[in-house]
């Protein structure tokens, strides 16, 4: 008999690194095949720009969460509880009732971390003492080693798992031939996702004469389609930048495969394992990304792309340069990053990884 195990998690919408991740455990034939798999969605929010906002739905869509949980753990009598908490803020203090929850009666509990934070909010005392109670007795899955300094404090390495995320295989990773230089960033339009500090860079290169095309590819945020544009006129860069907001499947993959060289200055503080730069090494495409989270052991600096300073946009704008006046390095960082996804981030390699952790978890 197959063992039980009730998801809490973040399944789409909205869209974003954790959820998609859920979704690829929602639609797992191997974990199907090893489990017996029950689902809640963790969600709260149905659209990026009200995460982290109160609303009278939400809260009522938490209180339903509540009862639904209760109900399938006596109903299910799952081995264990797979839940993806938020580490901080508004969304930790809903997370961390979910878990009391399910501590009160007496379950299993493997949390998997998809951002970070507890190390910043830890010298609250408040967070202090809600953390102490949250971590304790809990196993924890990570996406890298790096990131065990965020809960050190709190949980044993004994009791962590680290399993990098994985991304679907495409059918034709190789890049379309074209005749501009095209900069990708592909993420959502977030100030903290680097957006003006690519714009920057963008202005930098300009003014040395460099001819580029720079495409940003994302849901608006708490950036706007309107204050985008009208910074884009204001610094002369409508020549060379164009966003073209959200896109997904085959018309998402086309700016892929168009892309010289992928960037993502984040200075977002959740920021932990961008999927969208697995998605670039997929299609063999250099990357560029700044020092955050977990993303120094994604890309290896100056073999699969650049780890930058956060916030440089000078910085950024040399890389961005090194890599225009060295098309064959370039070339072969992108290669590299191919191999590298191969080698380590393919789905099959994550849930065959998540799969291990899983059974480890319910046989302790």
């Amino acid at each position: 008999m197959k063992p039980k195990i009730l998801f809490i998690m973040h399944m789409p919408p909205p869209i974003h690194g954790a959820a998609m991740i859920g979704q690829y455990i929602h639609e797992s034939k191997h974990i199907k095949t090893n489990f017996d798999c029950h689902y809640i969605n963790l969600a709260t929010s149905m659209d990026l720009r009200d995460i982290g906002k109160f609303k009278i739905r939400k809260l009522f869509t938490f209180i339903y969460m509540l009862l639904k949980i209760v109900y399938s753990i006596m109903t299910i009598r799952p081995q264990l509880i797979y839940i993806t908490p938020n580490a901080c803020g508004k969304a930790f203090y809903k997370d961390f009732i979910i878990v009391m929850l399910l501590k009160i009666f007496g379950f299993k509990i493997i949390v998997h971390y998809h951002n970070k934070g507890v190390a910043t909010n830890q010298a609250n005392i408040f967070d202090n003492l809600l953390y102490k109670m949250f971590f304790k007795n809990l196993k924890v899955i990570l996406l890298t080693e790096s990131l065990y300094t965020d809960i050190n404090k709190y949980v044993s390495r004994d009791n962590v798992y680290i399993c990098p995320n994985g991304i679907p295989e495409i059918n034709n990773p190789l890049k379309d031939e074209h005749s501009n230089f095209n900069i990708l960033f592909l993420s959502n339009m977030m100030c903290e996702k680097g957006v003006y500090i690519l714009l920057e860079a963008c202005k930098i290169l300009k003014s040395k004469g460099l001819h580029f095309c720079c495409h940003f590819v994302g849901k608006w945020s708490n950036i706007s389609n309107e204050n985008f544009h009208k910074y884009v006129f204001d610094n002369n860069l409508s020549t060379c930048v164009t966003a073209y907001g959200a896109k997904y499947g085959e018309e998402k993959n086309k700016f892929m495969s168009n892309a010289d060289v992928f960037v993502l200055p984040t200075y977002y503080q959740n920021e932990c394992f961008p999927l969208v730069l697995l998605e670039a090494m997929q299609q063999k495409i250099t990357c560029i990304a700044s020092n955050e989270g977990g993303i120094p052991n994604i890309i290896d600096d100056c073999k699969t792309g650049f780890i930058i300073s956060k916030k440089d946009p000078k910085e950024l704008a040399q890389k961005i340069e090194y890599l225009y006046n060295h098309p064959d390095e370039n070339k072969l960082m992108g290669e590299n990053g191919y191999n590298k996804y191969c080698a380590n981030y393919k789905l099959d390699i994550f849930e065959r990884n998540f799969k291990d952790i899983l059974i480890n978890a319910i046989s302790k």
